[in-house]
């Protein structure tokens, strides 16, 4: 009698810092044995390479992991953000619906679910998951130290951010180091914008679904000695490290370049050992056409050759355009998207000036890149405290009250990180650390596939 697997219907928002360690996280899930139903809603289709799901979307690409798309009447995204809380109400109505019908048709067919999987923005699915007396379990897709700064917020610690404005304010929650109003995710702090305090509202709603669970779990997108002291900072979760959720092809260094980025892998050979700055902000951010100015002159002023990922705008106007552009380009190469996992994984990589999205910190510490942390919003300020503080692998420009940087702060800090002397060396040294380390963790019998393991073999 043939072994039939556990199946898993692991359910994502459709942006693509959600969907990349979730499709990575699924198809570990396959390798371990499990069948995975990856769901999303059209619009996250975008995100989705095209080796997933071919002509029709629905097929299965890979034995085992199932494409499972709905429409929630945004099918093209959201353009409007005055339709915020129309696009998150027809989420959770028509991806209710998606995950109900699913877990209904699995059955009738013989393949019944036996866990819901989830990331952030849909605590509701825990719900779903006991209307069937099913298992739910959180993805957290960002450090153990923001779940750990949210979780303290709700749970004894609010009051003590009620003077966070004053400019000596500083707090130190469990397993955490000390910190200031900039290493706080942006959500904590007060704003004007409405969005805001929904998020915070909506993160409140993930701690208050593990009410009716004893001892709730949640995989983090993380790994123990990255994190040891926040995975461990919470009595009442139990945090399962399984990360770095990357692809596991750069991890182990087995990948061919991708067509469509050969000719910057040309460019980038051309170069010397450690000699590239590469920049990019990821792919939800659009900095303003002065911000953008001021990394330009930084990077002129280095004189170091570059890539920089500056996103394409059909909009634009000639009024538009950097000043220096032909400067740039003279020094450099601007391309609108790359491989981003290839080209940090390149030799001649020096430096990463980055957002500090989580995705492209793993990807970094992974490939042992020294970073200059340039934080704009969510959970990127907390990270740039870890990345200079605590893993020591970069330094993060100091900016305004409003976070504007000046090209001399850009340079200085790639200069930190590049110029060589004492600070660059160890800067490079803990990278590699931890590049190490990380790679050692998803090795078979390192201790997030041990844990990621354990979690399928309790299944």
């Amino acid at each position: 009698m043939e072994h039939r697997r556990n199946h898993i219907l692991l359910i994502t928002y459709p942006a693509q810092g959600h969907i990349n360690p979730s499709l990575q996280l699924a198809e570990r899930l396959v390798d371990m044995g499990m069948e995975v139903t990856f769901t999303t809603n059209i619009s996250g289709l975008r995100c989705i390479p095209k080796s997933y799901w071919d002509v029709n979307p629905n097929s299965t690409s890979k034995k085992g992991l199932r494409l499972n798309l709905f429409s929630d009447g945004y099918d093209e995204g959201i353009k409007n953000p005055a339709d915020t809380v129309d696009f998150y109400a027809n989420l959770r109505r028509y991806g209710t619906k998606c995950l109900e019908e699913t877990i209904v048709s699995s059955a009738q067919q013989g393949n019944p679910v036996t866990c819901l999987v989830y990331t952030m923005s849909y605590h509701w699915v825990a719900e779903v998951a006991r209307g069937f007396d099913l298992p739910s379990m959180l993805y957290w897709i960002q450090p153990a130290a923001v779940l750990a700064i949210y979780y303290f917020y709700f749970n004894g610690y609010k009051d003590a951010f009620d003077e966070i404005d004053d400019p000596s304010w500083s707090i130190k929650l469990p397993g955490l180091p000390l910190l200031n109003k900039p290493d706080l995710p942006s959500f904590l702090i007060p704003s004007t914008q409405d969005i805001y305090t929904k998020i915070l509202a909506a993160v409140k709603q993930h701690f208050d679904a593990f009410s009716s669970d004893p001892m709730p779990k949640v995989l983090v997108n993380s790994f123990e000695d990255l994190e040891h002291d926040a995975l461990k900072s919470i009595d009442k979760l139990k945090l399962l490290a399984v990360g770095p959720v990357i692809q596991s092809a750069f991890l182990d260094g087995n990948h061919d370049s991708y067509d469509n980025s050969r000719k910057q892998i040309e460019w980038l050979s051309s170069k010397g050992d450690s000699s590239v700055i590469y920049v990019s902000f990821g792919t939800m951010i659009k900095l303003p056409k002065s911000e953008m100015e001021e990394i330009a002159k930084g990077l002129l002023k280095s004189g170091r050759p570059f890539m920089w990922i500056m996103k394409k705008n059909e909009d634009e106007k000639e009024e538009d355009k950097l000043s220096c552009m032909e400067k740039l380009e003279e020094q450099g190469l601007i391309v609108p998207w790359c491989s981003q996992v290839e080209v940090l994984s390149h030799k001649a990589l020096g430096c990463f000036v980055t957002h500090c999205g989580w995705n492209s910190t793993l990807e970094s510490l992974a490939s042992g890149v020294p970073m200059v942390a340039y934080p704009k919003w969510t959970d990127q300020g907390t990270i740039a405290k870890m990345i200079q503080d605590v893993w020591k692998t970069g330094v993060r420009v100091n900016g305004s009250e409003q976070g504007n940087v000046d090209g001399d702060e850009i340079y200085r800090c790639v200069e930190t990180v590049m110029g060589g002397g004492e600070k660059a060396e160890a800067l490079r040294r803990n990278a590699e650390k931890w590049k190490d380390l990380a790679r050692e963790a998803v090795k078979q019998g390192g201790t997030s596939y041990n844990i990621l393991k354990g979690f399928v073999e309790e299944m």
